[in-house]
Parts: structure tokens; sequence; C-alpha cells
């Protein structure tokens, strides 16, 4: 578990931006991008585009290497082993903008995935590419928070472990 300072300050980042960033069109925005990382399709499309074109195709290896890496420490390890409950289940008034998910909250799938693709993306490919794959991937993170569906250090740690599994997708192909 966290320690109580953190998990406070989880929380109070949390009701920041729901008292104060929620509005109309950019609520839907939000959930548009989301939906984008849901089960990392969208990353999952992108590598295998990558791999049909031989200039890319090591990139697109290292992606699906990072994504599979990511995945196994994130949704195999560590969110059976934390056990977090999500944010709209714990903090009294805390409303999520989607769900019930069914998994637990640490560390965030949606950021792992995301920055470990985006950041492959980003290293393996012309700016034209990279900078819009990583600014994605940082969008589809933050989603997570503005919706109420994780806390600010799921989403820290997703992140972390993506650059992990990014850095072993790089390593492994040699891109």
């Amino acid at each position: 578990m966290l320690p109580d300072f953190l998990t406070s300050i989880d929380g109070k980042i949390l009701f920041f931006i729901q008292d104060y960033l929620r509005i109309g069109w950019l609520t839907s925005f939000m959930r548009f991008i989301t939906s984008l990382g849901n089960g990392a399709l969208i990353w999952i499309v992108l590598a295998a585009v990558f791999l049909c074109f031989h200039r890319y195709r090591k990139t697109g290896i290292a992606m699906a290497v990072a994504l599979l890496v990511g995945y196994l420490v994130t949704n195999l390890i560590l969110k059976n082993l934390v056990l977090r409950v999500r944010p709209y289940d714990a903090l009294v008034g805390l409303q999520a903008l989607i769900g019930p998910l069914g998994d637990s909250s640490f560390p965030s799938g949606h950021a792992t995935s995301s920055i470990a693709a985006g950041f492959v993306v980003l290293r393996g490919s012309p700016r034209y590419i990279g900078v819009p794959a990583i600014v994605l991937a940082v969008l589809i993170a933050l989603s997570r928070l503005y919706l109420g569906v994780h806390y600010p250090t799921d989403v820290l740690a997703g992140a972390l472990i993506g650059l992990f599994a990014a850095f072993c997708g790089k390593y492994t192909v040699k891109t």
C-alpha cells in the first residue's frame, strides 16, 4: 500500500480535476481519447501497420515486445498483486465518467501500453510520426485521471513501467 500522504495527495488531485477541469466538450474528448487505449488496440494496430513496411519493421517489432512486457508486468503481475481499489470506489464524492471497470487500479494499463508504444514510435520513426504518437500516449494516460478511474500514482507507475517496457523493446530489437 501507498503511504497515507500519497493517497491523500492522489485524492486531492482527482477532486481538483473533478471540481475545476471537467467541462462538457473536454469530457467527450477524453472519453474518446481513453477509448483509443482500450485493450491497447490503437497501439497493436499501429505496430501491425509498421510491420507491413520494411523501413519500420524493427519499430513494429519493438512495439510488440514493449506492449507484451508492459502487459505482463502491469496486468498479469502488479494489478493482481497490489489489488488497489479504484478511486471512484474509495473516495466518497468522486464520480467516474466511465465504468465501472472490472480490474484493480494500480498500475494503469492504459498508461503502461500507451507510453511503451508511444516512446518506441518516438524513438523509432520520423518526428512527424513520433511526436503525434507520444502526444496521444500522454493524452490517453491523462484521460484516466480526468475520467476518475485511476489515481495519479497509478498513472505515474504505469508510465514508468511503460518506459521500462519501451527500453526492453528497443534493446531486444536494437532499433
